[in-house]
């Protein structure tokens, strides 16, 4: 592990990418737990107000991103100024994307079912920057033997391939899918078999002309949709809280 460490991580100059992701994941998940506290009102935790207006953490965060991305342009990819700008930007990033729907509807619906789009948005991330951090990248490798180098270039060949299968995938409309295709071909392979969703660009360019695939999108989308949605569901309520149920209107 420690050899492994030292050859893709270290040597190449990952290890701010390693710390980045480290600060991001964390901090998401402590913040949604002092959020969650809050809004149970349990805890020591409150919001921050000044002068009568809700500061939210989207703030800080965007002061730690600034401070950290330009600490790391700054900074080469080794040494401790790397590593210290490489957290606070991963700090910083987290208290952003937490707050992602936010900024998006310009509107407070962080407890909404709109504010469900940050928890998407955070693990998206997470998972894209992990896929980084798991490429084996030669660049920065010093003193490789031929087999070690022979090996390194298969597994970029490998990914270059599964990434135009993940282009694919992506333009059927299946987004997690073409993420988690680049690493595991098999994912991909399964996305390029399965029919495209309604109103991708696949479906619009070769639907367009076959009703009888059309229909089959709609109906194989409306199934998947009904099979996952609970599980889905599930899963960014343990992560991030269950969005405050809409009041329903009263009848005219």
């Amino acid at each position: 592990m420690g050899h492994w460490l030292q050859r893709n991580i270290i040597e190449p100059g990952k290890l701010p990418l390693l710390l980045a992701l480290t600060a991001f994941v964390l901090t998401f998940l402590i913040t949604r737990v002092v959020t969650r506290l809050i809004r149970a009102g349990k805890g020591p935790f409150g919001n921050v107000k000044a002068g009568g207006v809700h500061i939210h953490h989207v703030v800080p965060g965007v002061v730690l991103s600034v401070l950290g991305g330009f600490g790391a342009v700054a900074s080469s990819r080794h040494g401790f100024g790397a590593a210290c700008f490489a957290v606070v930007f991963g700090m910083g990033a987290g208290l952003v994307l937490d707050e992602f729907a936010l900024i998006l509807h310009l509107d407070d619906v962080y407890w909404s079912e709109e504010g469900r789009k940050s928890v998407e948005v955070v693990v998206l991330t997470a998972a894209l920057v992990g896929l980084m951090l798991a490429g084996f990248s030669p660049f920065g490798v010093n003193d490789m033997g031929r087999a070690e180098l022979q090996d390194r270039g298969n597994v970029i060949s490998t990914v270059a391939v599964n990434f135009l299968f993940s282009l694919a995938v992506l333009s059927k409309g299946k987004a997690r899918m073409a993420i988690f295709s680049v690493i595991v071909p098999f994912v991909g392979l399964i996305g390029l078999v399965r029919v495209a969703r309604p109103g991708s660009p696949w479906a619009r360019r070769f639907y367009r002309r076959r009703p009888r695939a059309r229909a089959k999108s709609v109906l194989r989308a409306y199934h998947h949709d009904r099979r996952w949605s609970g599980p889905r569901r599930r899963f960014q309520d343990w992560i991030g809280g269950k969005p405050t149920p809409t009041p329903a209107l009263p009848p005219r």
